[in-house]
């Protein structure tokens, strides 16, 4: 396969349904983990096409989703300070604080940038040395290499204007969590290939045998994502549980060296609060005590009091697999794109947007 139109092709994919009815002989719970990988099972209908064994369920794999109320008001605090330059990739704008967002702070004047890399903060470091710049590092393991190059980059040009908020957060640990909580009913996870393809299949490998829970590595296209859920129910029918690999045209079992090098120069392995779900030990990257002058919080010595959740929200329920976005009585009332209650509903990648955008919609696979 070469092109992008092979892995959304009709005919494999309804060969991948066929097979995956074939063989499916009882119930099975399946988690994506990946928002990616939600909005591509909900925007091409594959939901409705799976056999009514098999049940879905969205996962934590949302960056946006997943960053706490506290450090929204971190930023917010941040970018509302005198001679400060607040720079966020666009999709965290509009993600609620405790009391307001960044795109708020921005209309009321607050220097806030949105950019596509954080390597162009460093250059606005560069080019307003009468100013603080801070980057908002936010993502998973995939985002990480470059928030830790712009730290190697203003590191080495001398840059002391600039820092960056980290709030990475790390998929093992979340899984691990939703595994061992008593609730938990997943049978079988989709893990993020874009994920894997940074930091390899390794970390995988423990949380399967712990768990006795098959994991598959998958894409985010239909045909990556049929062949996953068979490749994952083959092994429950069979009782095995094992990590595999259908993302094998990107991922290796080692991950991608140098970007893991840059990430281990920079960061250094934190506990971490999830948004909806509380914290999780050593599930995050903060910066290392080597680069701490590049660290917001120790620089703006930042000590926010806690902030709590939306009660109305049900976002930790929806990310931890026991409920699915319309079964919040505000979904498309009180909650909408437009004045989101929570993240799922922000973020490009959240499991309610999905949803309000094409759950109602005709999938491009027929």
């Amino acid at each position: 396969m070469k092109y992008l139109t092979e892995y959304r092709d009709p005919e494999m994919a309804a060969a991948f349904i066929k097979e995956i009815q074939q063989i499916t002989t009882r119930p099975w719970t399946l988690m994506e983990i990946c928002g990616g990988q939600t909005h591509s099972l909900v925007k091409n209908g594959i939901l409705e096409m799976l056999p009514d064994k098999i049940t879905m369920v969205h996962g934590p794999g949302c960056p946006v989703c997943v960053t706490s109320i506290g450090v929204i008001d971190e930023a917010v605090y941040l970018a509302e300070q005198p001679n400060t330059i607040l720079c966020s990739f666009g999709d965290m704008l509009r993600v609620p604080g405790s009391k307001k967002n960044l795109l708020e702070v921005k209309a009321a004047g607050a220097d806030v940038r949105i950019l596509y890399s954080p390597l162009e903060a460093v250059q606005i470091a560069k080019e307003n040395p009468d100013k603080e710049v801070v980057f908002f590092a936010v993502g998973f393991e995939t985002t990480a290499p470059a928030n830790a190059l712009s730290v190697i980059q203003a590191d080495k040009m001398g840059v002391t204007n600039y820092s960056i908020l980290a709030s990475h957060v790390l998929v093992p640990p979340a899984m691990e969590a939703i595994l061992s909580d008593e609730e938990n009913k997943i049978d079988g996870f989709l893990a993020a290939g874009h994920v894997c393809t940074i930091m390899g299949m390794e970390e995988y490998y423990p949380v399967a045998e712990k768990y006795k829970t098959p994991i598959v590595i998958t894409g985010f296209e239909p045909v990556d994502l049929l062949q996953g859920i068979l490749m994952t129910v083959q092994q429950l029918e069979k009782g095995e549980y094992k990590v595999e690999n259908q993302y094998t045209r990107y991922v290796q079992r080692a991950g991608n060296k140098m970007a893991i090098d840059a990430i281990q120069q920079v960061f250094a392995i934190s506990d971490r609060t999830w948004r909806g779900i509380g914290p999780i030990p050593d599930s995050g990257y903060e910066v290392n005590e080597r680069y701490k002058n590049f660290n917001a919080r120790l620089k703006f010595k930042l000590d926010l009091p806690p902030a709590e959740e939306n009660k109305e929200c049900i976002s930790g329920d929806i990310m931890k697999g026991l409920k699915k976005p319309k079964q919040c009585p505000n979904f498309g009332t009180k909650c909408k794109p437009e004045h989101p209650l929570g993240a799922p509903m922000v973020s490009s990648e959240g499991a309610c947007a999905a949803y309000y955008h094409y759950s109602n919609t005709d999938n491009i696979l027929k």
